[in-house]
């Protein structure tokens, strides 16, 4: 029987100076993902921090993935709860709420469909999720749990596109508007051999969107699309 972290519990407290446990080694690592991404999280790491021993954290965690997970959950138990009185408007919370928090948590992008997530607050959310699908009356499993991997990965893809975009921004120093100047006469002159008419009306007459509007004319089309499947 595999032993997961979130049923084992945590040694008893040695007589020794300053106080250890899973919820101070999640917060210090936590700061070290914050400020320079998960490559600096690391056991040793986390035990520095912390000022012991990396070998006092293996008593708590056994490997670097048991520490990624408990992270992962962390940020989970950050989002408010889901929130509305449709099951629409419960994904959509739940979407949101986990756009928000990868937003406010770079690196928990990267985590996000990495594998089933089994910790408390992250079992609480796709009960949410389920519960919010049920209400349709929909009974089918494999539906509900096709509609749920559904907005899971359009949420997961989403915020990584958007973190992917701000990342460029921000190491190339040109903004959207600046890429589209700098790229504009290479483009126009593509669009004029006329092998890309589509493309080049998208381009030419589609709104510039946001990034927060573009993730919400995402979200309505796939829970439109949710609907007009659940019947």
């Amino acid at each position: 029987m595999v032993d997961l972290i979130w049923e084992r519990a945590e040694p008893p407290e040695r007589r020794v100076p300053g106080r250890l446990s899973r919820v101070a080694i999640v917060n210090a690592a936590l700061t070290l993902a914050d400020a320079d991404g998960l490559e600096a999280v690391s056991v040793r790491n986390v035990a520095g921090a912390l000022d012991v021993g990396p070998m006092r954290l293996y008593r708590y965690v056994d490997t670097k993935d048991e520490l990624l997970d408990l992270l992962v959950d962390a940020v989970y138990a950050e989002i408010p709860p889901a929130t509305g009185s449709t099951w629409s408007e419960v994904l959509r919370s739940i979407a949101h709420g986990t756009r928000d928090a990868a937003l406010q948590h770079p690196w928990f992008a990267e985590l996000l469909g990495r594998r089933p997530q089994f910790g408390p607050a992250a079992l609480a959310r796709t009960e949410a999720s389920l519960t919010a699908l049920r209400a349709t009356g929909l009974e089918d499993v494999d539906l509900l749990m096709g509609s749920l991997g559904a907005l899971n990965s359009y949420v997961s893809g989403a915020v990584r596109k958007e973190l992917t975009e701000r990342r460029a921004e921000e190491a190339t120093g040109l903004n959207e508007r600046e890429y589209q100047h700098l790229t504009g006469p290479y483009l126009t002159r593509m669009f004029a051999t006329g092998n890309y008419p589509s493309l080049e009306r998208s381009v030419r007459d589609a709104r510039h969107l946001s990034p927060a509007e573009s993730f919400e004319l995402g979200l309505d089309l796939l829970i439109d699309g949710i609907a007009r499947r659940l019947g």
